[in-house]
């Protein structure tokens, strides 16, 4: 098995899934010429978030890492017409990229993108009316991953939801000796969750057109 057999099978299941969306097909072509990274969720993985959230019957959604804004789209469209999406991004360049993207989109107007580091963007939210939310996505950098978390946990309501990314890193989060920052980041969520009694989560493996990862699911109770 190989990245390029587990590509093909995500091409074979998007194909027949998931309809053609020339509104996301230009944030990722729009987000490829400003030169951001390829590292937004697969269309499936997108669909997967869209349907979390309409199960969870989210109307204020919280991410952490905005991109281009791809998932940013698939959350937004599952929010009813009075829902809201919060989205922090670090970066000003990506930020402007994401913003014209959810225009072109329609869903401006439902979501507001947070600009500055996400610790800041979190604590003045915690102190604003903004929260509690329904559903919070983490997909930024692994390092912060506890210090958003921790936050998170936080703005979340009671029953609410919590999904974090990458959190496999291709296997090496079972490896003792690895020490590479990302890596860390991990295991110390992992560490927070396990020592937290007011969440029940899991994190299931996963492969495909993104690699060998997973992502981590929690219910705050």
């Amino acid at each position: 098995m190989s990245k390029e057999f587990w590509t093909t099978v995500d091409r074979y299941l998007c194909a027949t899934l998931i309809p053609a969306d020339p509104v996301l097909d230009a944030t990722l072509a729009d987000s490829t010429a400003a030169g951001l990274p390829a590292i937004n969720v697969a269309p499936n993985q997108g669909r997967m978030l869209h349907l979390i959230a309409r199960i969870a019957g989210a109307r204020r959604i919280l991410e952490i890492g905005t991109l281009g804004g791809y998932s940013a789209i698939w959350l937004a469209r599952a929010l009813p017409a009075d829902g809201r999406l919060v989205t922090l991004e670090l970066s000003p360049t990506h930020a402007a990229v994401a913003q014209r993207n959810l225009a072109r989109a329609g869903l401006d107007g439902r979501v507001e993108v947070l600009v500055g580091p996400a610790t800041e963007s979190l604590a003045a939210l915690a102190a604003g009316p903004a929260a509690p939310f329904d559903l919070v996505f983490i997909d930024a950098d692994k390092p912060g991953y506890p210090a958003y978390f921790t936050a998170a946990l936080r703005l979340t309501r009671p029953g609410g939801v919590i999904i974090v990314d990458n959190t496999v890193r291709t296997g090496l989060v079972a490896d003792p000796l690895c020490t590479d920052a990302n890596v860390l980041g991990v295991r110390k969520l992992y560490e927070l969750i396990a020592a937290e009694p007011r969440v029940t989560a899991t994190t299931v493996q996963t492969v495909g057109s993104k690699g060998h990862d997973g992502f981590t699911l929690i219910r705050v109770e």
